[in-house]
């Protein structure tokens, strides 16, 4: 079989596609908004014009291209798929192969934190021996991996078999290691069950069921189920704000993904506004947005999205994992066979969880530790949903400690 082309190509925005946005952004039609200081009906209007008159007229897209071309990229097509990809050679005595699975709203670029410390890390004070290959790619109808006009059924577990065509056919790894998180810890996980006799081992940002998004339901996190009588007060607040977290965005993705994606794809303030919710409400920052990004970061990704025109094919996955429901390649327990680590974060505390030792014992003891291999569970006091971007140095440590031992000779 002839493997497919892999060229090398630095990202570069047309400049028509970025002069083109800023006369959308100076364009924009602003809703009232009115009493919405507290942010109750969602992104406040106030914050949002600033940040959009800084991506008119201050933000430096450039500056942040030269940044991410700091890295060599590459383009190739697999399965009907468009698959662009950064990688970073290990430095070290014999680096692990390891691709790295981003999700929504993330963007290849939330890894970029990371990328060094696991490729080099003796430049980082650590041991050249815990070297990576690093692989990271936009996945399929996100960032650059667009147009997706192909494939328009694409989900996470048809990502994991475009994955491992990557890894080994085209670039001819016989066995690699996979971490990811959101989506990307699905991908993931496929990959070390239909795949784990070929991997080293797996790391993720999370540990959900691969049956997540099946079922009539697999848009509602709750299953419709009432909220249980009897909690503590402050359990059933924490109940109450982890389903306003999530509620409308898997209600959205899953069950009206193109509907939502004509505002979003025709107007840049309407995409921003959409994937800061969830930046903001999503991470670890206290209530400041700009503490974990920074308005820089902030309109380097979001361009990302207007640049790739990546919204609507980036929702509709969402769709597609119900839509197309995952099913298991065998029968075996645990279901990701292959040797598994795990990282959690304080911010994703289930309700009543408030120490490290209670999150970890929280998921060994529930139905969910049955499904994976797990051979190293670490939980973080802080950090949010980004955990790569938030708690880089203790993503690195952790993914390393569950390489080790497990690498070649």
């Amino acid at each position: 079989m002839t493997r497919p082309v892999v060229e090398s190509t630095p990202i570069h925005v047309p400049e028509g596609v970025l002069v083109d946005l800023r006369r959308r952004l100076l364009a924009t039609k602003w809703p009232l908004d009115a009493g919405n200081q507290d942010g109750y009906y969602g992104v406040r209007r106030s914050y949002l014009e600033e940040l959009v008159g800084y991506w008119a007229d201050g933000f430096d897209w450039r500056a942040a291209e030269r940044a991410i071309n700091a890295y060599d990229h590459y383009r190739v097509d697999i399965a009907g798929a468009p698959v662009h990809f950064l990688r970073r050679p290990g430095v070290g005595p014999n680096p692990v192969p390891l691709i790295l699975s981003h999700g929504w709203p993330w963007t290849f670029w939330h890894w970029s934190k990371v990328i060094d410390p696991l490729a080099d890390p003796a430049a980082f004070g650590g041991d050249p021996a815990d070297a990576f290959d690093v692989i990271v790619p936009s996945l399929p109808g996100f960032g650059f991996s667009t147009p997706l006009p192909d494939r328009p059924d694409m989900n996470f577990w048809k990502i994991a078999d475009i994955w491992h065509e990557l890894m080994t056919d085209v670039l001819g790894f016989e066995r690699y290691a996979a971490a990811g998180c959101d989506v990307g810890a699905l991908v993931t996980g496929q990959l070390g069950h239909k795949y784990a006799d070929e991997l080293y081992a797996v790391h993720i940002g999370s540990a959900l069921k691969l049956t997540l998004f099946n079922g009539d339901l697999g848009w509602n996190i709750s299953s419709s189920q009432p909220i249980p009588e009897g909690l503590p007060p402050a359990v059933r607040a924490e109940v109450v704000a982890r389903q306003k977290r999530f509620a409308v965005h898997l209600a959205a993705h899953v069950l009206d993904p193109s509907t939502l994606s004509y505002g979003l794809a025709d107007s840049p303030v309407g995409m921003l506004a959409w994937l800061l919710e969830r930046w903001d409400n999503w991470s670890d920052d206290h209530g400041d947005v700009e503490a974990v990004f920074s308005r820089d970061d902030l309109l380097t990704h979001a361009t990302i999205y207007w640049a790739g025109n990546a919204v609507d094919t980036s929702i509709r996955t969402y769709a597609n994992n119900n839509r197309y429901p995952w099913s298991p390649v065998h029968d075996r327990w645990p279901v990701v066979e292959a040797p598994t680590g795990i990282t959690f974060v304080g911010y994703e505390n289930p309700p009543g969880v408030t120490t490290n030792e209670q999150r970890v014992r929280s998921f060994l003891d529930s139905d969910r530790a049955a499904w994976y291999h797990h051979v190293n569970v670490t939980a973080h006091d802080h950090g949010g949903h980004f955990i790569p971007w938030e708690i880089p140095d203790g993503w690195v440590d952790d993914l390393r400690r569950t390489l080790r031992g497990r690498r070649p000779t």
